[in-house]
């Protein structure tokens, strides 16, 4: 792999990663982080924990203790099925959703911030590439 692959795959990696803390600096007076309003906001439609865990990418396993603390601030709420008594559905609370909104609006805000740097045909342009990538990774 030449060093131009290597840059591209460090930027890319970067770039996410320096996302994630500025959103997680911008949310922190909410009491949220990135990876608790994303699941959040993937609730706002009832989901299996399994079901989370695919829409995340992520082992379910690994959703435990961040499924726990959103319980415990009174978030999410689990909900056993009428079909399947072992199944528990999360369920976004009325809490929850006041919640997702808040940190919705700053989050937005902080991504419009952001795209000021590139030009609309710009996002446009990257956007088609992530997603052709994201669809070739997804086949490996």
């Amino acid at each position: 792999m030449d060093n131009r692959q290597l840059n591209f795959s460090h930027l890319l990696y970067l770039t996410a990663h320096h996302w994630r803390l500025a959103v997680n600096r911008r949310l922190k007076d909410l009491g949220m982080s990135q990876a608790s309003w994303v699941a959040v906001s993937a609730i706002a439609q009832p989901l299996s924990q399994s079901e989370l865990a695919q829409e995340l990418g992520v082992e379910s396993a690994t959703l435990v203790p961040l499924l726990n603390r959103l319980v415990d601030l009174g978030l999410v709420e689990r909900v056993k099925t009428e079909r399947d008594k072992r199944k528990r559905l999360l369920i976004a609370t009325a809490k929850g959703l006041e919640v997702y909104q808040q940190v919705k609006t700053v989050a937005d805000e902080l991504r419009e911030e952001i795209l000021t740097a590139i030009t609309p045909d710009e996002q446009q342009q990257t956007q088609r590439v992530l997603e052709k990538l994201l669809r070739e990774v997804e086949k490996k």
